[in-house]
């Protein structure tokens, strides 16, 4: 019997290892699956890559599960909770800001570093949330009640939203809770969300920046990485261990689940899985979509903002207490800039648009010949659509980056024209309550703005816009005019340059104030822009992008009926996604290959003695030469980032990266360069995640900052030692 028992394990042994190897598992990875719906296709392809978890130890509502670990920092990145006292992971850059507004020049936490020895030391931070799923739930036909084909796109938006607000308003749900719904596969399904959103979080550790962003600008996006991209912070919650306001009273939350975290690591073809909240991507985009994108609109932002950035980053350099107020701007501008230009690569080195070409050619063969005329002309829709949305598109952008995002003067008359705007339909009422908003805003606004920074970059973007914007939507004020000496001007005479005399300007009733507001040259330059960006610019483009959704919305489903072995994940949309993968290297080019893991001696190989990128604190280096990483080392070296085939986007940056059995093993914060088109195209061969070794997380934590009362919180397994 013992034999027989030995030679059944063998056999199914040989079974699974043959089932495994005849499945392509480039073809099991990628996309960003919805955790209420894993069980069946989803499970069998995360087993077969090594998980050993079931959809329910992934999402329950039954019971504690790993989703409840999870949390949406900020509405902008992921968190996890990684002990039963609410302490809250995440990375760096996405707590930046909240490092950067505890910091001074006397108490620079950017450059120092901050750890709280006690709860006692955790800083409030206003406005700052994480919110929880609780449940996610298929409303699809409630939510398309009463919409028919012979409705035009107008009403069908319309009866849609309503029914949207009338289903959110009746959810079942605490008086805590609150919920919201999102449409999935291009409009074709609809999902509601109940969550709590936690309002007292505290920052708890940050390394300081020398690590934290290590390689900054020069290594974001690239591989080999060596950053230690985390911060720490502490949900907290009301004696009910309920979302409240801050509170002194309030208590560390209590979740229902946090993440254990492995002391093991990680090796080659180990399973993985990103669970977080992916911003936005665009799957299944025609080829003619994707080509405007990446020959059309990227090169226009891309040059703005390497302008804008020129600038700044000569300021930064010559002025502390300038990089200290644009620190966190500058990253998020630099952010995009790099992002679009390799994602522009990608799709070229990809052949993403010609590959496309290729299923559409396909497509079109198979609607034909299965007869189905209702999708016999939505390719030629499409041609047609983008061909009138490309001009309105390039200027959408233009106000975007230029009036809106990179010019702060004029981001800031942007609010001023909303201010007045609300005045002209709502009178004194109005203009009052959205006084209040928009000086509130001002205020956070003021205090990282330097006018001899904005005024240069005011001149240079201005520039751009004049001589390369659609023609038709550039305004008269920027025509046959001098530019730098316009700018010279408005910077000279403007209220919009500081706190102090943008409060002057606001002050007084609404007629008073429009009064000032229009004779201010600045906000009448900025409001030109504005003008014909709200009556000229984003009309045309909201009444042709909602023509391009219809038609998007019907190729969505076209594609899953004509196409029905392939595999259809929806695209990210901020909600909770899963995506599985293995740990893995690569190959970006030909000769070069990429392998799986860095380690601290990569940093010391990088090491440039005050330079604000590659700097390395003195304690680092200490401990890495003598070689003092504690129980986090592996094999006399200490792991720092690893590799994964995992699809990410922005949102996803601080999910954690878990272990077939949930373990967590990394930090997510960036995607290679190369993989970056991976929004708009997904390759297995060249899309690579990069995270943060757990180990190397912990390590700073006990070694370099010696605040071993937070490692006393957290649950540390071995998985692999069993």
């Amino acid at each position: 019997m013992r034999n027989f028992k030995s030679y059944l394990l063998l056999a199914i042994a040989f079974i699974s290892i043959s089932a495994f190897a005849q499945v392509d598992t480039k073809k099991i990875q990628g996309g960003m699956w919805i955790p209420s719906l894993l069980e069946g296709m989803n499970e069998d392809e995360m087993q077969l890559l090594g998980s050993k978890m079931t959809a329910e130890d992934i999402y329950s509502v039954n019971k504690s599960s790993l989703k409840d670990a999870i949390g949406h920092f900020g509405n902008g990145c992921t968190s996890e909770l990684i002990s039963s006292k609410g302490l809250l992971l995440t990375n760096h850059h996405c707590g930046y800001g909240r490092i950067q507004s505890h910091s001074s020049v006397e108490h620079d936490y950017l450059k120092d570093g901050f750890w709280a020895k006690s709860m006692e030391d955790e800083l409030p931070n206003e406005g700052l949330t994480v919110t929880f799923i609780k449940t996610i739930n298929d409303v699809t036909s409630e939510v398309m009640a009463g919409v028919t084909e012979d409705m035009d796109e107008a009403a069908k938006a319309s009866l849609v939203n309503k029914n949207i607000q009338k289903i959110t308003k009746e959810v079942p749900k605490e008086e805590w809770q609150s919920a919201y719904i999102k449409e999935f596969y291009k409009g074709n399904q609809y999902l509601i969300f109940v969550v709590e959103t936690f309002k007292d979080v505290r920052l708890v550790g940050a390394p300081p920046t020398s690590i934290g962003k290590y390689g900054s600008d020069t290594d974001n996006w690239m591989w080999p990485r060596h950053t230690g991209d985390f911060s720490m912070f502490r949900v907290y919650a009301d004696a009910n261990n309920r979302p409240a306001e801050y509170s002194k009273d309030n208590k560390p939350y209590k979740p229902a689940y946090h993440l254990p975290i492995s002391l093991d690591g990680v090796e080659k073809y180990d399973f993985s899985m990103v669970f977080g909240f992916p911003g936005r991507t665009n799957e299944y985009l025609p080829a003619v979509g994707v080509d405007q994108i990446v020959n059309k609109l990227n090169p226009a932002k891309i040059e703005i903002r390497e302008n804008a950035l020129e600038i700044i980053n000569e300021f930064m350099r010559a002025d502390q207490a300038i990089k200290i107020q644009y620190a966190s701007k500058y990253a998020s501008v630099a952010n995009y800039w790099k992002k679009w230009i390799g994602e522009s690569q990608g799709i070229h080195q990809t052949n993403a648009i010609e590959l496309k070409r290729e299923l559409e050619a396909d497509f079109t063969k198979a609607v034909k010949e299965k007869d189905l005329v209702g999708y016999s002309t939505l390719l030629a829709d499409f041609e047609t659509l983008y061909k009138e949305i490309e001009s309105v598109s390039l200027a959408r952008d233009y106000w975007i980056e230029v009036a809106y995002r990179n010019v702060e003067l004029l981001g800031n008359t942007f609010s001023a024209y909303q201010l007045e705007q609300a005045f002209t339909r709502g009178g004194e009422a109005a203009f009052e309550q959205t006084r209040t908003r928009i000086l509130d805003s001002y205020k956070g606004k003021f205090k990282n703005y330097s006018a001899k920074v904005d005024e240069p970059v005011f001149a240079r973007l201005v520039s751009l816009y004049a001589e390369k914007a659609p023609k038709e939507y550039v305004p008269e004020n920027m025509k046959n005019v001098d530019i730098n000496t316009l700018t010279k001007d408005i910077f000279a005479s403007s209220k919009f340059t500081s706190l102090q005399t943008v409060e002057e300007l606001l002050s007084g009733s609404g007629e008073e104030v429009m009064k000032k507001l229009n004779a201010d040259k600045g906000y009448a330059f900025g409001k030109e822009l504005h003008t014909i960006f709200y009556t000229q610019i984003e009309p045309k483009y909201q009444q042709l992008n909602l023509q391009l959704a219809a038609v998007q919305k019907k190729y969505m489903k076209a594609l899953m009926e004509v196409f029905p072995n392939k595999r259809f994940f929806p695209d990210a949309n901020s909600t909770l996604r899963v995506n599985y993968g293995r740990v893995e290297g690569y190959q970006p080019k030909d000769g070069v290959f990429y392998t799986t893991s860095t380690t601290l001696k990569g940093v010391m190989e990088k090491y440039k003695a005050g330079d604000y990128e590659f700097d390395v604190p003195q304690k680092l280096r200490d401990l890495y030469k003598a070689k003092d990483y504690g129980q986090y080392g592996e094999n006399g070296t200490m792991p720092v980032n690893y590799l994964s085939t995992n699809h990410m986007t922005g949102g996803n940056s601080g999910s954690p990266i878990v272990d077939g059995e949930g373990n967590m093993t990394g930090l997510a914060f960036d995607t290679t360069w190369e993989g970056t088109m991976s929004d708009l195209y997904f390759d297995a061969d060249i899309v690579r995640s990069i995270a943060v070794d757990v180990r190397y997380v912990l390590f700073i934590i006990d070694k370099y900052a010696g605040a071993t009362n937070l490692i006393d919180e957290m649950t540390l397994v071995h998985p692999k030692k069993k």
